[in-house]
């Protein structure tokens, strides 16, 4: 599926996947030699276009349903795009595999039972597919889910049970614990099985996925340990096959360039950004990035984080803003109404009690997402409310805009929230005026 024609248009976009290891998926037939970078790169070459669109997708595991939700999110753009300019416009949705959890994980009444339709059984099987099939990860979900089978009702665990955690945590590359100043995937407390399971035991009062009657400790620690695996899995794709696909874009064509992310899909996009290690190594900025409803760090790209005393200055993604790689404006949109970036993101973190699920006194947590908080600790960060479809900005090159989308981005319910209500026209708006493809007079109703 080299191409996908956008239903209701004459646009289509291209689809370009990664696996785990931000390695190309090969079409087969399709694309040339069976990658579609190369056709794309031999397209742009041939026939340059004025701007180039690329969209990452946040936890979503197969193609279908990348399709499903781009064939949404790009149309919405495309519909708002003046017909001059949209046949001077490439498309590109990035597919990655990112489902830290599924559907298939609630039963009716949002929790695991019997006869909920899946099976335990069926269950450690969708987790060994979602971490990878190794001997490591088969035996460490063999113990853990059957204590959950054999012992649900255990207040404290096993030995056995803790050393399993522990293994599975290694064999998915390790936690490396390093606080809010670590890269992303690491920006999280130290994992302890045993304070991991008392966390999750209680979270009916307010602590994790389980905060949703999602199933219990013995699974809720599954989800943490998913969360922070697609989370560091976002950036290692972003950092290699991603970035490079990018370099070469730049070496084959001169288009201008725009990111746009989806919660994950944030971290993807900002370490195509930032590169290896935070530290570019493209031809040429870019020239936009928007991060719709970020489940990353709100201090990703700070220069400075108060909560992280003793750490050096600057977090991971600084470089981006601090050294221009970005010409045009990095714009984010918040909502009160995303139940994950609000809740789940801050109590993922394995954090001791100082969870923090919004802002208190004007006092910033140190652990919460971008989705919820916006870009923090930037001195030039402007806090705006979004805009109707109509809505004129005016972002300025090299300006920083968190804008409050709760008025637009508050559909949906259950454990996600608003989390994935990022295809209205207001988000098409605002991504098209980042671009400057949309209406760009002086901001209206929009104060800071």
């Amino acid at each position: 599926m080299p191409y996908c024609e956008i239903p209701g248009t004459s646009s289509r976009y291209a689809l370009l996947a990664f696996d785990q290891k931000g390695c190309e998926v090969r079409e087969g037939p399709g694309g040339v030699n069976g990658l579609m970078s190369e056709e794309l790169l031999q397209s742009v070459q041939k026939d340059p276009p004025q701007d180039i669109f690329l969209f990452s997708h946040g936890w979503l595991n197969d193609v279908p349903a990348a399709t499903e939700r781009y064939n949404r999110w790009i149309k919405a753009l495309v519909e708002r795009t003046p017909e001059s300019e949209r046949g001077r416009s490439l498309y590109i949705g990035l597919h990655w595999p990112s489902l830290p959890w599924g559907d298939e994980e609630l039963g009716a009444d949002g929790s695991f039972a019997a006869g909920d339709g899946i099976s335990l059984d069926d269950l450690k099987q969708l987790y060994i597919e979602r971490f990878g099939d190794e001997e490591p990860i088969r035996s460490a979900l063999g113990v853990i889910f059957h204590e959950a089978r054999v012992n649900a009702g255990a207040t404290t665990l096993e030995e056995s049970v803790a050393a399993a955690y522990l293994q599975l945590n290694a064999a998915l590359g390790g936690l490396e614990a390093g606080g809010v100043a670590a890269a992303p995937g690491d920006d999280c407390e130290r994992f302890d099985p045993e304070l991991s399971f008392q966390l999750a035991s209680v979270s009916s009062s307010g602590y994790g996925f389980g905060a949703f009657n999602v199933g219990g400790p013995f699974l809720e620690i599954l989800r943490w340990l998913s969360f922070w695996t697609m989370k560091k899995r976002a950036r290692t794709i972003g950092e290699s096959g991603m970035h490079d696909f990018i370099a070469r874009m730049q070496s084959a064509c001169p288009a201008r360039i725009h990111l746009i992310g989806h919660s994950f899909g944030c971290i993807v996009v900002s370490s195509m950004i930032g590169g290896p290690g935070g530290n570019s190594s493209l031809l040429r900025a870019v020239e936009s990035a928007v991060l719709v409803q970020g489940a990353v760090s709100l201090w990703a790209y700070a220069s400075a984080i108060p909560p992280a005393a003793g750490h050096p200055p600057g977090y991971y993604y600084h470089r981006v803003i601090e050294g221009g790689a970005v010409n045009g404006p990095v714009v984010t949109t918040r909502s009160e109404h995303d139940r994950i970036v609000r809740y789940a993101y801050p109590a993922a973190s394995f954090v001791t009690g100082d969870v923090a699920f919004d802002a208190t006194n004007n006092e910033l947590p140190p652990y919460g997402g971008i989705g919820m908080f916006g870009i923090c600790g930037v001195a030039k960060a402007e806090n705006r409310q979004m805009l109707d479809q109509n809505g004129r900005y005016g972002f300025k090159p090299g300006g920083v805009y968190n804008l409050d989308g709760s008025q637009y981005i508050r559909a949906g319910g259950g454990i996600s929230g608003a989390h994935s209500d990022i295809c209205g026209p207001e988000v098409a708006n605002a991504i098209l005026q980042a671009a400057g493809l949309g209406a760009q007079a002086t901001t209206e109703g929009a104060g800071t």
